[in-house]
C-alpha cells in the first residue's frame, strides 16, 4: 500500500522565505523614510510659500492705501497672526476686512502640535540682516526652526 506524500513547506522553505523577505524589508526601509522626508520637505516649501504670498498680498494692499499705515511703518504685518485676523480695508465704504490666510500652515519640519502654528516658525524683520535673521517690530519673512539639512544638502532654515 502506498502511503500518500504529505504536502506543505518543509523548515528549509520556511527559512528561505523568511530571508527573503527580511532582505526585501531592509532595502525598503531606507527608501520609505526617504520618501517620507520629501514629503514633508514638499509639505515645509508650500508652508513657506503660503506665508511668504501672503505678506506679500498684505504690503501690497499697505502699499496701494487699502491698510492704514504709520508714516515709520515698513507696510509688513506686526505678526502672521494679523494675517489670518485681517486688517480693515481703507478702500471699503462699508469696513469689511482683507484677510491673506485662512490659518498660519505649521512648520513640519518642527512637530509640537501644543504650541500654537505662529511660533512654530523663525521670524525676520524688515530691519533685519539676511544671514543673521531677528525678529523685530513686523515680519518680512519666515523661516524654519529646524536644525536639520534637507535632502538636497541645504539647512531648512535657508529654504
Amino acid at each position: 500500500m502506498a502511503h500518500p506524500r504529505e504536502s506543505g513547506f518543509t523548515l528549509i522553505e520556511m527559512i528561505v522565505t523568511v530571508a527573503l523577505v527580511a532582505i526585501i524589508a531592509s532595502v525598503a526601509t531606507p527608501f520609505f523614510k526617504i520618501q517620507q522626508q520629501r514629503e514633508r520637505e514638499r509639505e515645509l516649501k508650500s508652508a513657506l510659500r503660503e506665508i511668504r504670498a501672503a505678506i506679500d498680498a498684505y504690503k501690497l494692499a499697505g502699499d496701494e492705501g487699502r491698510i492704514a499705515r504709520t508714516a515709520d511703518s515698513t507696510g509688513y504685518p506686526a505678526s502672521l497672526d494679523q494675517l489670518v485676523a485681517g486688517v480693515v480695508d481703507q478702500r471699503d465704504p462699508k469696513g469689511h476686512k482683507i484677510y491673506f490666510l485662512r490659518r498660519i500652515p505649521r512648520d513640519p519640519m518642527r512637530a509640537s502640535p501644543s504650541a500654537p502654528a505662529e511660533d512654530s516658525w523663525g521670524k525676520r524683520s524688515y530691519t533685519s540682516d539676511a544671514d543673521n535673521p531677528q525678529a523685530g517690530a513686523d515680519v518680512y519673512d519666515v523661516y524654519s526652526l529646524s536644525g536639520k539639512t534637507g535632502i538636497n544638502g541645504i539647512p531648512y532654515r535657508e529654504w
